[in-house]
């Protein structure tokens, strides 16, 4: 195992680095990876989960943020590094979100999402209303701040925060989850993997609303856009280390978040 330092953006030259690392185009690199090590917190992993999928690579966590579901590896533990050249690790494989945004008859925007997809209201302190389907079917219509469509993976996110369940990763649901809700018995759903959810901005809207996808860059929605969002056939395959219960993991976070 070759390993290289790769940086998808530019290096801040306000950090003294290393004289001995050399660094490389990821975009270049990846075509002949066997494995992509991430140090960082969940945004970080996010960030490179897409580009590691789509080429069949996994990723190893190692967080040196502040909560780290999705990392395996503290930055106590880079002792453990070592065992990757052996083989000794195993594969975790998460389910992604597929979304797609239709204007008309168009698509405007089609991405893969590890965490969740969030569609919200802008910047001023107004409710958007939205309806959200599965398979057709109606499952909320709610006005509030908007809402979250989210995997396993992403429900100790914003889902978790917004009042959402903690599910297992190894689950296969996907979960519809309202923000702050004028309609108080808009709670979370749980639906299966196999349904497409849909969201729309009721007639009534007035105003625009706004898609992230994993935290990333904002789109802009108007009235008659339609998001689908069904299960991806891409998998994120996340490299594990250690034999330690998800529950375990979520209870060590959240304590140590308080």
């Amino acid at each position: 195992m070759d390993p290289r330092v790769c940086l998808p953006f530019e290096v801040d030259k306000t950090f003294d680095l290393p004289k001995d690392i050399h660094f490389y185009k990821l975009d270049r690199e990846i075509r002949e990876a066997d494995m992509i090590i991430c140090f960082g917190g969940d945004g970080t992993i996010l960030h490179i989960a897409k580009t590691a999928t789509r080429y069949g690579l996994p990723v190893l966590g190692v967080n040196i943020g502040n909560m780290g579901f999705m990392a395996e590896l503290e930055s106590t533990e880079l002792d453990q590094l070592p065992r990757l050249a052996s083989g000794d690790y195993t594969i975790d494989s998460r389910m992604m979100l597929d979304i797609t945004v239709h204007r008309d008859r168009d698509i405007i925007f089609h991405d893969i999402g590890l965490n969740d997809v969030v569609i919200t209201k802008g910047a001023v302190a107004r409710i958007v209303h939205l309806a959200v389907t599965c398979d057709g079917v109606q499952v909320m219509e709610c006005g509030g701040d908007g809402i979250i469509i989210a995997t396993p993976t992403g429900s100790t996110a914003y889902s978790l925060s917004a009042g959402g369940p903690i599910v297992e990763p190894e689950a296969h649901n996907i979960l519809i989850t309202p923000i702050c809700a004028h309609d108080v018995v808009s709670g979370s759903v749980v639906a299966s993997d196999k349904r497409v959810v849909t969201v729309s901005l009721t007639r009534n809207c007035r105003r625009n609303a706004f898609l992230s996808v994993d935290g990333g860059k904002a789109l802009r929605l108007n009235i008659g856009d339609v998001t689908t969002i069904s299960k991806s056939k891409l998998e994120t395959k996340l490299v594990r280390m250690k034999n330690q219960s998800f529950f375990d993991v979520v209870n060590i976070k959240l304590r140590n978040s308080r």
